[in-house]
C-alpha cells in the first residue's frame, strides 16, 4: 500500500473521529486535508489555497442558491406555523395509536415539499414528543422515526423530490429530478417497507417489555394555540409544498414542450423554491410581522449548512489531487458487476467518509462522473439510471455517527448515540446501503 493511500485513509479516519467528537468540520476538514497532502507528497499551501479552496468555492458557487432558498422556505413554513398546522392535522387523522406513522408521514411530506431536513427536525420533534407521550412509547425511539422520514426516501429516491441529493446528479448526467421513475419507485419500496416495519417492531417490543415514556427534562413545550390560527391554516402547509413540487417537475416540462426552452435543473430548483416562499408569504399575510424575521433566520441558517458541506467537498478535492486517489479510482471502476455497482460503491464510500450525502456524491461524480457517463453511452444505458443509483447511494453510509444531521437530531431530542443511534443506523444507513448495492447489482444484470 502506497504512503499516499495510507494518507487518504488516515485523513478520512481522522475526519470521522473528530467530527464524531463534535468538532466543527470547518476547521477539521482543512486539517485532515493537510494530513492527506503531506503523506501524499503534495505541497501544503498548494493543497489548501489551491485544491481545497477551489473545491469548496465551486460547490458554494453552484449550490448556494438552493441552500439559501431552501433554508428561507423552511423557516417561513416553520415560523408562520404552516408546517406545524399541517402536521397537527395529520396527527389528528392518524391518531397516537399509530405513533410511528404519525411522525414519519409529516416528515416525508415536508421533505418532499422541499423543506430542509434540518428544519424538519426542529419542526417535528415537539410534535413527535407529544405523540410518543400520548402513545406511552420511550422517547429514545423518536429520533429513529424522525430520521426515517426526514433522511430517507424523499431525500434520494422519490421521483421529483427537490432535495439537493436528487439535484446534484443532473449536473453530471444531463437528467432531471424525475430520472429513472421505475427504479425510483422500486427503491422507495425496498427502503421504506423494511425501515417502517423495523420501527413498528421496536415500538411493539417496547410495549411488550413494559417500557414507558420518560419526559425530556430539557424540552419546554410551547402552547401554539396563542397564535390563534384559523382552522383552515393547514392549507398554508400543504399548498406551498404542492407548488414547489409542481414548479420543479411540471413547469420545466411545459416550458420545453410549448416554448422550446430547456430549463437547467439548478435553475428549476431556484424558481420552485422562490414560488414556494411567495405562496407561503401570501397565504400568511396576516402574520406579516413574522415573515421578515423568518426570512432573516433562514438566510443566516443557510450559511452553516452549506459551509459544512462545502468544507467536506474541499477535503475531497485534496484527496483527488494526491497519487493515492488513482488507486481508489481503479478499485471503484474495477468492482465486479456493472458500472452501476461501481458507482454505488464509490458514492457510498465517499458519503460515509465525509459524513455528507451531497458532499460525498459531489466528490465521487466530479472524479468519476465523466467516466461513468462515457461507459453508459457505449452500452446504451439510460443516464437516468446512473442518476438514481448515485442519489440512492448518497443516502447510505452518509449517516454514520459523525453525520451533521444525525448530531443535530440527537442534540435536539436530547438523546445520546447509545440510546438512539441504533435505530437511525438501521433505517437510514444499513437498509439504504444494502438497497443501493443490491439494486445496482440487479439493475446491472439487464444492461
Amino acid at each position: 500500500m502506497s504512503l499516499s493511500l495510507i494518507g487518504i485513509i488516515l485523513g478520512l479516519v481522522l475526519l470521522m473521529l473528530l467530527a464524531y467528537r463534535g468538532y466543527s468540520i470547518i476547521w477539521v476538514a482543512p486539517v485532515c486535508a493537510v494530513v492527506v497532502a503531506v503523506l501524499g507528497g503534495y505541497s501544503i499551501l498548494d493543497a489548501y489555497i489551491g485544491d481545497y479552496m477551489t473545491g469548496m468555492a465551486n460547490y458554494v458557487l453552484q449550490w448556494f442558491p438552493a441552500f439559501f432558498l431552501g433554508a428561507v422556505y423552511g423557516k417561513v413554513m416553520d415560523m408562520t406555523g404552516s408546517a406545524r398546522s399541517l402536521g397537527n392535522v395529520l396527527v389528528k387523522l392518524i391518531g397516537s395509536r399509530f405513533a410511528v406513522l404519525a411522525v414519519v408521514l409529516p416528515c416525508l411530506l415536508m421533505t418532499y415539499g422541499g423543506i430542509s431536513l434540518f428544519v424538519v427536525v426542529f419542526v417535528i420533534y415537539p410534535m413527535g414528543y407529544s405523540i410518543y407521550r400520548a402513545a406511552d412509547l420511550p422517547r429514545t425511539l423518536l429520533p429513529g422515526a424522525i430520521a426515517t422520514g426526514a433522511f430517507g426516501i424523499t431525500m434520494t429516491a422519490v421521483p421529483g423530490t427537490p432535495q439537493i441529493q436528487n439535484m446534484i446528479p443532473t449536473q453530471y448526467y444531463g437528467t432531471d429530478a424525475m430520472a429513472a421513475p421505475l427504479l425510483s419507485v422500486v427503491a422507495c419500496v425496498v427502503m421504506f417497507v423494511p425501515a417502517y416495519a423495523y420501527l413498528e417492531w421496536r415500538a411493539h417490543s417496547a410495549r411488550k417489555k413494559g417500557l414507558h415514556f420518560v419526559p425530556d427534562p430539557k424540552h419546554k413545550e410551547v402552547d401554539h394555540s396563542e397564535k390563534d390560527l384559523p382552522s383552515w391554516h393547514w392549507l398554508t402547509g400543504i399548498v406551498p409544498l404542492i407548488v414547489v413540487v409542481l414548479m420543479l417537475n411540471l413547469f420545466p416540462w411545459l416550458l420545453s414542450r410549448y416554448a422550446g426552452i430547456a430549463l437547467e435543473a439548478n435553475y428549476a430548483i431556484v424558481i420552485a423554491l422562490v414560488c414556494g416562499i411567495l405562496v407561503c408569504c401570501v397565504m400568511n399575510l396576516g402574520q406579516a410581522k413574522t415573515l421578515l424575521p423568518a426570512i432573516n433566520e433562514g438566510a443566516n441558517g443557510s450559511m452553516g449548512a452549506i459551509m459544512n458541506t462545502a468544507c467536506a467537498v474541499g477535503f475531497g478535492s485534496v484527496v483527488q489531487a494526491v497519487p493515492g486517489f488513482s488507486t481508489l479510482t481503479n478499485i471503484a471502476l474495477n468492482m465486479p458487476g456493472s458500472i452501476l455497482f461501481s458507482e454505488a460503491v464509490a458514492v457510498n464510500l465517499l458519503a460515509g467518509a465525509t459524513g455528507s450525502a451531497s458532499g460525498g456524491m459531489s466528490i465521487a461524480l466530479a472524479a468519476l462522473g465523466d467516466t461513468f457517463m462515457a461507459r453508459a453511452t457505449e452500452i446504451g444505458l439510460d443516464p437516468g439510471v446512473l442518476h438514481r443509483i448515485a442519489s440512492i447511494s448518497s443516502g447510505g453510509l452518509d449517516t454514520l455517527p459523525h453525520n451533521g444531521a444525525v448530531l443535530t437530531l440527537l442534540a435536539v431530542s436530547n438523546c445520546t448515540h447509545k440510546e438512539s443511534y441504533l435505530d437511525i443506523c438501521i433505517t437510514t444507513c444499513i437498509i439504504p446501503l444494502v438497497a443501493s448495492l443490491g439494486l445496482a447489482l440487479i439493475w446491472g444484470l439487464f444492461i
